[in-house]
């Protein structure tokens, strides 16, 4: 295979990391880092005979335990994590995938950027916006073009606010994609929907019990996948550019951990 030297990778995905919040606390990662002294016991245990000595330095391996959810940092939400059930719209409602089940090409793929950015915190946006942004940056969608959200919120992120920032997808504007062929999307906000603050204001107002998590439970009707929060999506052009994001597979879970990346061919 011939290398393109003009290559260039654009990282869109967040740390894991322990001081800077990027979920409510009770849902925070927590890393405990381990020195090359730390685990030398580990070493001479499973090395039997061997000494503290016997290694440089009496240094072993730095190690890092790590307590997490699937939904910690940049990751891929499968169907399971929307709703038991696919595809109900497309006469063939079925269980529905888990992480470990998503077909890898859905996750290599032409990336188109939507750029919301302009819109309020808590905004849901609509099928006419998706269509309205689409015509500006003169793109038509194509089966399995991976379509990426760039909000408000990117640009909080590491700020106690960014929970609670960004527009969001509502469930019209999720199925405008998923009709014309969008199987994955992405955003850089903490949700694919409004932040459930405002979800919860609008839910006491209006008593319509639908607008709960609306854009997820898309995944009803029309099996898809999404990523959450994404990063640097400022530094994307509109189109001309492939998203790599293989999640981790873990067995029959709602999510997995990706290193989501941009590449561009100039």
């Amino acid at each position: 295979m011939k290398r393109n030297p003009n290559r260039r990778f654009i990282d869109l995905s967040i740390f894991l990391e322990n001081d800077v919040l990027s979920d409510p606390p009770p849902l925070a990662p927590k890393i405990t880092y381990q020195k090359h002294a730390d685990t030398l016991h580990e070493f001479l245990a499973m090395l039997p005979g061997t000494k503290e000595e016997d290694f440089p330095d009496g240094e072993a391996a730095a190690a890092e335990w790590v307590t997490l959810t699937t939904h910690s940092g940049t990751h891929l939400d499968a169907p399971w994590h929307f709703h038991s059930t696919q595809d109900e719209l497309l006469g063939e409602k079925r269980p529905s995938m888990t992480i470990d089940e998503v077909p890898l090409e859905w996750c290599f793929q032409p990336g188109v950027k939507l750029d919301f950015r302009h819109f309020p915190d808590g905004y849901v946006a609509t099928a006419a916006d998706v269509e309205a942004e689409l015509k500006r940056i003169g793109h038509e969608l194509q089966p399995l073009d991976i379509v990426l959200v760039n909000t408000r919120a990117g640009s909080r992120y590491g700020q106690p606010d960014f929970v609670n920032t960004g527009c969001g997808m509502g469930y019209e504007a999720t199925m405008y994609l998923l009709d014309r062929g969008v199987r994955l999307t992405g955003i850089d906000a903490w949700s694919w929907d409004a932040p459930f603050s405002y979800t919860a204001k609008k839910v006491a107002e209006t008593g319509d019990k639908s607008l709960i998590w609306e854009g997820h439970k898309a995944g009803r009707h029309i099996g898809y996948c999404h990523l959450e929060k994404m990063h640097n999506l400022e530094a994307l052009p509109a189109t001309g550019f492939m998203v790599s994001c293989f999640p981790h597979k873990i067995r029959a879970a709602s999510a997995g951990w990706t290193r989501a990346v941009a590449i561009i061919e100039d």
